[in-house]
């Protein structure tokens, strides 16, 4: 098990996770040694989840980089601080992409065009991330906006929605690197002296990437396993048919033949020891939803009638994109266990019990 280099922090714990760094967190603009040759950095990010983390992994010429934060005066400011300051002097070696969602990878090509440096993503991330970079049209998509009106969306929502236009991803990240290096699950990836395996999951994202180095007992994360949150799993009008809350219980399973012990660094959070109290806690906080939403079936509902009893507060505009996607998906899974039914009536989706 992976211990902290520094012996002066004070642990602390919550729900079977430990949290050997207590509260302590790196300053904007500087690092925290995690584990030797681990350096973590926070970055400020808009939203409910206000940051996010990135590591630096001493290698053969430098460091390698684990995620960037997104594309903000800020967070440039910040990684402009860190090259200035703790890491004076060094130069990333590699830009390792977890996913593609914006928070992480939204200043790789600044990275990787200021360091001459390769980006490595898997195939499924890179494509997703390249796909919705070159959309560039301003109105919103037809098929969109039918997708809002089967889950149930208003009018006003819809026109809420509508005056933000369309093609916003390309808008928050820098331009990626026209090529990459595929990484895919099962790859080891030497860094420094150390071999860290990659481990692949889906549900939140299409090809998740997170790296597990055993001998150290170290697991980079990503958003596939979070502290004290469970990362949003949704469903989406470029695959409507598909099953992410399916991918995200298979990728549950998958991540518990990793050891018990290891120190996981996540995403977001705090790093924490109890990976498997976590990921069973993550199994059964959702199969619990799926209970719940098919005894709430016994009459027909749309996807916006579910949030009461899927989340924990009120849904505003800003949030109401990422819930609809999360109700459709569990909505999805209870149809693809035989548990429901959908029957689409005047363009809306109603779900009732089986």
């Amino acid at each position: 098990m992976a211990t902290s280099p520094d012996t002066n922090f004070a642990p602390t714990s919550h729900k079977g996770l430990t949290y050997p760094f207590g509260g302590a967190e790196p300053a904007s603009g500087g690092t925290l040694q995690v584990a030797p040759g681990i350096d973590w950095v926070r970055l400020k990010i808009p939203g409910p989840l206000k940051h996010v983390n990135c590591w630096l992994l001493t290698d053969t010429d430098g460091d390698a980089l684990i995620d960037t934060g997104m594309n903000t005066p800020e967070a440039r400011d910040a990684w402009k601080a860190v090259f200035h300051g703790a890491k004076s002097g060094v130069s990333i070696t590699r830009m390792i992409g977890t996913h593609f969602h914006p928070d992480h990878i939204g200043l790789a090509g600044w990275m990787c065009d200021h360091h001459a440096a390769p980006l490595l993503m898997t195939r499924g991330e890179w494509l997703t991330a390249r796909m919705l970079a070159a959309d560039a049209r301003d109105s919103v998509p037809t098929e969109m906006l039918a997708f809002w009106r089967g889950a149930g969306w208003g009018q006003e929502q819809i026109d809420h929605a509508t005056a933000k236009g369309w093609a916003g991803f390309r808008k928050i990240i820098t331009p990626l690197p026209l090529s990459y290096t595929r990484i895919e699950d099962g790859d080891t990836l030497t860094i420094g002296t150390c071999d860290w395996r990659v481990v692949t999951g889906a549900g939140h994202s299409p090809e998740h990437a997170c790296l597990v180095d055993e001998a150290g007992g170290i697991l980079i994360a990503g958003d596939q396993v979070l502290p004290r949150i469970s990362p949003n799993v949704s469903l989406g009008v470029t695959e409507p048919n598909a099953d992410p809350l399916g991918e995200w219980f298979a990728s549950i399973a998958k991540l518990k033949t990793l050891p018990a012990d290891l120190l996981v660094l996540p995403g977001h959070g705090d790093p924490f020891t109890g990976v498997h109290a976590r990921l069973d806690a993550m199994d059964r906080e959702h199969r619990e939803r799926l209970d719940e939403l098919e005894v709430f079936l016994a009459e027909p509902r749309r996807a916006i009638d579910c949030f009461g009893r899927l989340f924990r507060r009120a849904i505003g505009p800003d949030m109401l994109g990422m819930a609809t996607g999360e109700a459709l998906a569990h909505l999805r899974r209870l149809e693809v266990e035989g548990r429901a039914i959908r029957e689409t009536v005047d363009g809306v989706w109603w779900w009732r019990a089986s």
